[in-house]
């Protein structure tokens, strides 16, 4: 495609990216030939579309039926006060047409479901996901799957945050990391845990590079990996994923039920074990119990021993679990994954059944081996 297909605006507005060997002309035409739908346009889904708006994403949808409140504010940095009250997609429409006249935004103020979601993504060819909830997530992942889109993941918790490229040419989903949702019990509450307020920007900025990167076949793509990044620590690590064909089997979407658990759940005290002394506790032959809640695959690359394997999935019905303690003993319970999160969700978990001694291996696996 020559420049010449470009108005003179368009070649001021993308000059920096024309100037590019790696995008120039062509790539830039494939940016504006392409149709990205964002998910949520919380803290992750903010920057990512202003960034796609930025490069020239030629249609853009966007997905939430929030209206914009003032605790928003502190990480969503597409609204002011003068938003409050107002839907947070009309706010979008409004502030992307105006930073790129050159591109179409598309609004969808409704929340998404296994009887609209077909629908709403009709149109795009990558999906971007912002949502901060793990119903959605799975809606998204298996419609994805079902209806042949690429997906850009993100996800924050409180000072961490994750970014991969799922179902890109036939590699690993959003399953493929988690099988199965963790049980509703275990979740944070949403308006309890807080979050690092640049986390999501950063985070958000990187679904969009990804975005671009998938676009226009520059780089290589965050496909079969996880990118995972600690803020605290300036550190960023990377998880290795393989495809479960399983995963890719999908019957029926799954039914979204409420972001939030029970705001009135039982407040848990969990005790973060640091990796050196966890260390100690095995070298002495102290009594506890050490629970694996990775994935099988994770598992099987490297593990602390001993260690019992129940994968975060089996969590969703925690009265089930086969444990060689019962909750009304004093024994301690050790629970570790890869970073700590999903640990602490098990602890969670097993608190519902009255464990009280309860243990999270601070930063998982990553740690402990970068503690070695």
């Amino acid at each position: 495609m020559s420049r010449s297909n470009f108005s003179s605006s368009e070649k001021d507005h993308y000059r920096r990216h024309l100037s590019l060997p790696e995008i120039g002309e062509v790539g830039q035409a494939k940016l504006r030939e392409s149709s990205v739908l964002v998910v949520g346009a919380g803290g992750l889904g903010c920057p990512v579309l202003q960034y796609l708006a930025a490069a020239g994403v030629g249609k853009i949808g966007v997905v939430d039926d929030d209206c914009v409140e003032v605790s928003n504010l502190q990480r969503q940095v597409l609204f002011s006060y003068n938003d409050l009250g107002r839907p947070k997609v009309e706010v979008v429409v409004e502030c992307l047409s105006k930073q790129n006249p050159h591109i179409s935004v598309q609004a969808h103020n409704t929340r998404l479901s296994a009887e609209n979601i077909k629908e709403v993504f009709n149109d795009y060819s990558i999906v971007v996901d912002g949502s901060d909830n793990f119903p959605t997530r799975y809606l998204v992942n298996d419609a994805c799957v079902l209806f042949d889109k690429i997906l850009i993941h993100g996800s924050i918790y409180k000072f961490h945050g994750q970014v991969s490229v799922f179902n890109y040419e036939e590699g690993p989903t959003y399953r493929c990391l988690f099988s199965e949702p963790p049980p509703s019990e275990a979740l944070p509450n949403c308006s309890e845990v807080g979050v690092l307020g640049v986390l999501p920007g950063i985070i958000g900025s990187i679904q969009a590079l990804e975005a671009i990167k998938v676009i226009t076949g520059v780089g290589e793509i965050l496909s079969g990996k996880v990118m995972i990044y600690d803020t605290l620590k300036q550190k960023t690590s990377f998880l290795n994923l393989k495809v479960q064909p399983n995963n890719r089997e999908i019957g029926e979407l799954p039914s979204i039920v409420a972001n939030c658990p029970n705001s009135t759940m039982k407040q848990i005290e969990i005790t973060e074990l640091e990796p050196q002394e966890l260390r100690e506790w095995i070298a002495s032959d102290q009594e506890f119990l050490l629970l694996d809640v990775r994935e099988l695959w994770e598992r099987e690359e490297h593990r602390i021993d001993p260690s019992l394997h129940i994968p975060l999935g089996e969590f969703s019905s925690p009265q089930h679990l086969d444990l060689p303690v019962a909750p009304s003993s004093d024994e301690k319970v050790v629970v570790y994954c890869k970073a700590g999160v999903r640990s602490r969700m098990a602890c969670e978990s097993l608190a519902t059944l009255g464990f009280q001694n309860l243990y999270n291996l601070s930063g998982g696996m990553m740690r402990w081996e970068d503690e070695s």
